[in-house]
């Protein structure tokens, strides 16, 4: 299982996650098949999305991250629960790409320039969506951007994967800092030296653990860890919220495709399940569908 930590400050200046994610992204990877790119594009977000969903505060919150670059690797999506469970996709999981002068992975040029949408949900309240422009496609840059940019919170991120030679996942994991009001120049200062002084994040996590980068990333500063909590790629998809996406089409489509020759089967995009539905479900769909629009 993937492990997630959470701390705070003891000054109260700064709160902080820390994520060893090697299963999940390694999971991404067998579920949808991913080239190295992919991989490490795809791993990225999931990490930080998986960060980022742990500091939700109700059970019923969801939280989804979404890079729509114009990078061949198209759209990069993941969606998180308070435990930091994540579940993503990357519309072009074959994206390919030399590797960048400096020997690592072109996870910018894979994603390219768009926008990053940050959504959350909360039980039966209003989502609240926040947009921000994609800085560098480098996925963690622009997490910290868009938490400085769409919610005023200087933010310092760090997400790396480390793809094996079988194109497994070697290592994983990621860093979240926040500054929390009245925190103090001296302590935002020490938090900069200290990420740009770190060595590459995917480089701790292999072989190390979430403790281990708290005690790189938090250096110097006093602090209190609260919580260690266990996630992983979940997938919550089932027949039962297929049939209601069936239904939500109405009866007339739902006529029409049991007309078609052709077998309906819808597939999950995050975890790749399909459920198969027989022409006598589908009729009977069609006309529920008409006695729900008669209600």
């Amino acid at each position: 299982m993937a492990r997630i930590i959470r701390i705070m400050t003891r000054d109260g200046a700064a709160r902080a996650v820390f994520a060893e994610t090697r299963d999940i992204v390694d999971e991404a990877a067998r579920i949808h098949r991913t080239t190295p790119t992919a991989t490490a594009a795809l791993g990225r977000v999931l990490t930080c999305a998986s960060m980022m969903s742990s500091l939700l505060g109700e059970k019923d919150d969801i939280l989804t991250l979404r890079f729509s670059g114009d990078g061949p690797g198209g759209a990069i999506v993941a969606t998180g629960d308070w435990k930091g469970n994540v579940r993503g996709f990357i519309q072009n999981p074959a994206v390919d790409l030399p590797l960048r002068p400096d020997g690592k992975l072109d996870v910018g040029g894979a994603v390219g320039k768009g926008l990053v949408r940050v959504l959350r949900s909360a039980g039966e309240g209003e989502p609240y969506c926040g947009v921000n422009g994609i800085v560098s496609g480098e996925i963690a840059e622009d997490v910290a951007a868009y938490y400085a940019a769409s919610e005023q919170i200087p933010t310092v991120c760090a997400a790396g994967v480390l793809v094996d030679r079988d194109w497994s996942c070697l290592s994983a994991g990621g860093a979240l800092i926040q500054l929390l009001p009245g925190a103090s120049d001296e302590t935002a200062a020490l938090l900069e030296r200290n990420a740009a002084a770190a060595p590459a994040i995917s480089s701790i996590y292999n072989g190390g653990t979430p403790e281990e980068a708290a005690a790189i990333y938090l250096a110097g500063i006093e602090y209190d860890l609260f919580d260690s909590i266990e996630c992983g790629y979940v997938c919550p998809c089932n027949r039962s919220r297929t049939t209601r996406a069936l239904l939500t089409l109405g009866k007339d489509e739902l006529e029409d495709m049991y007309r078609s020759p052709e077998e309906t089967t819808l597939s999950c995009q995050f975890c790749g399940r399909s459920y198969a539905y027989s022409k006598e479900e589908i009729k009977a769909l069609a006309e529920k569908a008409a006695r729900m629009a008669r209600a």
